[in-house]
């Protein structure tokens, strides 16, 4: 049986194209290398496959009280 686990920390952005380096509650130093991601029009979001961050497209298909 497949569990859906919410994101350990959605980031609403205006760009389709982000930078995750996994810092912010942590150091740097601490983090993932860092990764360029691009979101996809028709999801509207894309996750880190590091550390599972998502990234939403403010006003895309996936921004909303449904997060």
């Amino acid at each position: 049986m497949s569990r859906d686990i919410p994101p350990p920390e959605v980031i609403r952005v205006s760009k389709t194209s982000v930078a995750c380096d996994g810092s912010g509650e942590v150091a740097p130093a601490l983090g993932h290398p860092r990764v360029y991601l691009r979101i996809d029009a028709e999801t509207g979001f894309v996750e880190c496959g590091y550390c599972d961050r998502k990234f939403v497209l403010e006003g895309g298909p996936a921004d909303g009280p449904a997060l």
